[in-house]
């Protein structure tokens, strides 16, 4: 099995409505975020995937939360979490590169886990099933 990685940043901010502590205020992170993609197979040039692709559909999504207030987009029903932003990058990711949803074929590539840090010290991870 093989794995590549590619990770990007953004900042934006949030508040978790049904949190109760310092979270429930509106705050800010720098967000970094690692997606993981696996596969078995190579292609006829020995890769996984291209880096540049995937890096790309990465921006595009994460571009669309940068410097936001995560609570304005209604996938996150007004408490976007590290977990739920996850589940978000993922889903748009697959959707601008189709090719790359998890299948019951374990060769193929596919999108395995994307990784949201809100801090140095504190990742959720969102693992397609």
């Amino acid at each position: 099995m093989f794995e590549v990685r590619v990770n990007t940043d953004f900042a934006a901010a949030h508040f978790l409505r049904d949190y109760h502590g310092k979270c429930e205020r509106l705050h800010g992170h720098n967000y970094k975020v690692y997606v993981h993609v696996q596969g078995a197979k190579l292609d006829e040039g020995g890769m996984l995937l291209d880096f540049t692709e995937l890096k790309k559909a990465l921006k595009e999504v994460c571009g669309k939360l940068d410097h936001t207030n995560l609570n304005d987009i209604d996938f996150f029903e007004q408490n976007p979490s590290a977990e739920r932003i996850a589940v978000y990058i993922y889903d748009g990711i697959v959707a601008l590169l189709p090719q790359l949803k998890k299948t019951d074929d374990v060769k193929k590539a596919h999108v395995h886990a994307v990784d949201v840090f809100e801090t140095d010290t504190n990742r959720a991870r969102y693992i397609a099933d």
